[in-house]
């Protein structure tokens, strides 16, 4: 989780909302992203999707068995759905997303029996300090007047 709050503080550093997360498989840190939606001019620039590019790029199959993602915030609908066609085994997310958390808070889509997988989750994994950095960058966003 340290190496996701890392590429959230990055994110953060370019303007984007600080969001970070790395794919894990056997223990290596095989695939890495950030939030990058703004920059990009990419609505599905999120950084779970990013870092599982990253991997699947890397591993050659979109298919990402055996692998974890750990991000700093509980993934949105798009993401858990990304999440679920990639055969992610094991999500571990930080802070709760009680706007659009998909795995948990609003809804949750790792819990519905219908679907033909289901990934495991941990959540609250160093929460406050995943939750303190967007606190942070959403305050000083409304601070400086810019839109968020």
């Amino acid at each position: 989780m340290q190496a996701a709050l890392e590429l959230a503080k990055e994110a953060a550093g370019l303007g984007e909302v600080p969001v970070g997360a790395v794919v894990v498989k056997n223990g290596e840190i095989i695939g890495r992203g950030r939030n990058a939606p703004i920059s990009q001019h990419d609505p599905s620039a999120h950084a779970e999707i990013q870092a599982m590019r990253n991997a699947a790029a890397l591993l050659g199959n979109y298919r990402l068995v055996g692998c974890s993602l750990f991000v700093t915030l509980e993934p949105c609908a798009m993401c858990a759905g990304a999440i679920q066609h990639a055969r992610i085994a094991h999500l571990v997310y930080g802070a709760s997303d009680p706007k659009t958390g998909a795995c948990g808070s609003v809804i949750d889509l790792m819990a519905e029996a219908r679907l033909n997988h289901h990934t495991e989750v941990t959540s609250g994994v160093l929460a406050q300090e995943c939750g303190g950095l967007l606190s942070a960058f959403f305050a000083s966003r409304r601070k400086s007047g810019k839109p968020q």
